[in-house]
């Protein structure tokens, strides 16, 4: 039985090489990761402000509501204006019949002065009453035109696409032009990073930072953002810096996650975790010698190591060497 067991364990050793999948190990560079904490936040927090000053009317959006730039949050009514309004209505009306009337003088005063029956300063003085009462009328129409354009801008309108973060009044307040009646989280929602002094020096704009799929419901797998923006300013030893990443635009403003950034570069080899099996607690690989043949290799793994080429990278930390070939298990 034990030299069937050996036999077998030979067999394995020295299989000859299939036409399969390989992976070449090469040493290579890779960023020396740290864990820092990020907070979600947008990258502008816009308040959503009264244009006329009154009692709010009503509220349409909540605490988290999504709205879209131009939408309605809430309506704020002045009854004065409503009173303007009547006052120049009734007042345009009574213009209207001044109007109609110096028509039907300037009409009169034109025909009795052909005829020689008016005199020419009695002609003027109709025409000029004419043109008087047109003027006052419209005037009182643009005045009128005025007072609707101000109970018109008594509807607050969001001022950019994103998510209601607050909300602090309640339907009856009274509120003064320019009050805020919400705060609104523009729609691009960014990773602000804190990262600490000593690590600042080695992030750029465009590097690539590494976050739990866990902390953003996307599962076991990685996810991969950029870095846009670091502030050129150090507070409390620590530099802030804004990264973007997919799915965070769904998650909790406000909420802390880890991200890996690139602190610094080493060499080492990464391989593939489909190339790595496991027996008796002991990593192997499949190494492809010389001669063709498939051996069997004890490995020592260090930590899993992701990338945006390999989201299922491993560290090896002893076993292989450069230009080792690794034949799929």
């Amino acid at each position: 039985m034990r030299r069937l067991s050996w036999f077998a364990i030979l067999v394995a050793l020295t299989l000859p090489a299939q036409a399969e999948r390989a992976f070449t190990v090469a040493l290579r560079p890779f960023p020396d990761e740290k864990a820092v904490f990020a907070t979600i936040e947008s990258a502008n927090e816009l308040p959503a402000r009264t244009r006329i000053g009154g009692t709010i009317a009503q509220l349409t959006v909540h605490d988290g509501d999504e709205v879209k730039q131009g939408q309605t949050v809430a309506l704020v009514s002045d009854e004065k204006l409503q009173l303007q309004l009547r006052a120049l209505d009734a007042e345009i009306t009574g213009l209207r019949a001044q109007v109609a009337q110096a028509q039907v003088d300037y009409g009169r005063a034109e025909s009795l002065s052909r005829t020689g029956a008016a005199s020419r300063q009695q002609f003027d003085q109709a025409r000029t009453a004419l043109d008087v009462a047109n003027s006052t009328l419209a005037a009182r129409i643009a005045a009128r035109g005025v007072v609707a354009q101000r109970m018109s801008e008594g509807a607050v309108l969001a001022p950019t696409d994103g998510r209601v973060l607050r909300v602090p009044l309640t339907e009856g307040s009274v509120v003064l032009p320019g009050e805020a009646v919400a705060t609104i989280a523009e729609a691009n929602f960014v990773l602000r990073l804190s990262v600490p002094e000593r690590h600042a020096q080695f992030i750029r704009t465009g590097d690539k930072v590494r976050l739990d799929g866990r902390d953003l419901g996307a599962g076991d797998k990685p996810v991969f953002g950029t870095i846009t923006l670091v502030y050129p300013r150090i507070s409390d030893g620590r530099v802030r810096a804004d990264a973007t990443a997919p799915g965070i635009g769904s998650y909790f403003v406000g909420g802390r996650v880890r991200v890996w950034i690139n602190a610094g570069e080493r060499m080492t080899y990464v391989v593939p975790a489909d190339y790595i099996f496991t027996r008796f607690g002991l990593s192997y690989v499949h190494k492809r010698g010389a001669d063709g043949q498939v051996l069997e290799i004890p490995v020592q793994r260090g930590r899993d190591l992701p990338t945006p080429d390999m989201p299922n990278g491993i560290e090896i930390l002893s076993g292989l060497t450069d230009g080792d070939v690794l034949a799929a298990p």
